[in-house]
């Protein structure tokens, strides 16, 4: 990452159009390695991506959204090992979407709602009377009571009024049950396990899906059509 930064310097007006695509593609090969797909180095990003920036029109047309849940999913398979100590992804996702559910953890924000809504925690905050230690935070959330989670905090009309348009438009979209696959990652999004969230009644969700062989797969294979795969 570092050698992006200081290879790939931000260029003026008067830079050429060769300069601001290698640029662009240094930038969001940095935002990929660095906050969307992070891995455990903070310093590194694979240059698989390098390819998927090769034509920006098509890249463009990538759903990146799903390509970060998958990763984000996987990682917190891994993390649920007793020997884990780190955890990859975009942790800041999870965090946002932890502190709009969980308002007893909230840290206290005096500013109005931005889209997106995790740019909320880039302003600042109060932590007072928020616990800090894992063990204090785990007494809390056994703590509470069912109606102490908000299940669908993003119905606030404050919150609704920053949100596009366009998000609403097929609202079915949220709650879609799919694979997800980024490369060599396979992961369900099982939207079905938190209907609450979506304002719907929660079912008694079956049992999840058992990925145990997928998650043996990693790079080593080559040329590989990864969705088919």
């Amino acid at each position: 990452m570092g050698w992006l930064r200081d290879t790939f310097s931000e260029p003026d007006n008067d830079s050429i159009e060769l300069k601001r695509i290698g640029y662009a593609r240094a930038y969001i090969l940095e935002m990929i390695g660095g906050y969307l797909m992070l891995d455990l180095s903070r310093n590194r990003v694979h240059l698989i991506w390098l390819l998927k920036l090769v034509d920006f029109r098509v890249t463009g047309e990538l759903s990146l959204g799903p390509t970060v849940l998958a990763t984000l999913y996987r990682e917190m398979y891994g993390a649920m090992r007793p020997n884990k100590a780190k955890i990859r992804g975009c942790l800041s996702l999870l965090q946002s979407w932890a502190r709009f559910h969980f308002p007893f953890l909230r840290p206290q924000v005096n500013h109005p709602y931005t889209f997106p809504l995790i740019t909320r925690w880039n302003h600042s905050v109060s932590y007072a009377g928020i616990p800090t230690s894992l063990e204090d935070i785990r007494l809390l959330l056994d703590q509470r009571s069912e109606a102490q989670f908000q299940w669908t905090p993003y119905e606030d009309p404050a919150i609704r009024a920053v949100i596009p348009d366009g998000f609403f438009q097929n609202s079915n979209i949220w709650h879609v049950k799919v694979p997800l696959v980024n490369y060599a990652i396979m992961e369900m999004h099982q939207s079905d396990r938190v209907l609450r969230q979506f304002g719907f009644r929660q079912q008694i969700p079956v049992e999840p899906e058992v990925l145990d062989d997928e998650h043996k797969v990693d790079l080593q294979l080559l040329n590989t059509d990864w969705p088919r795969h």
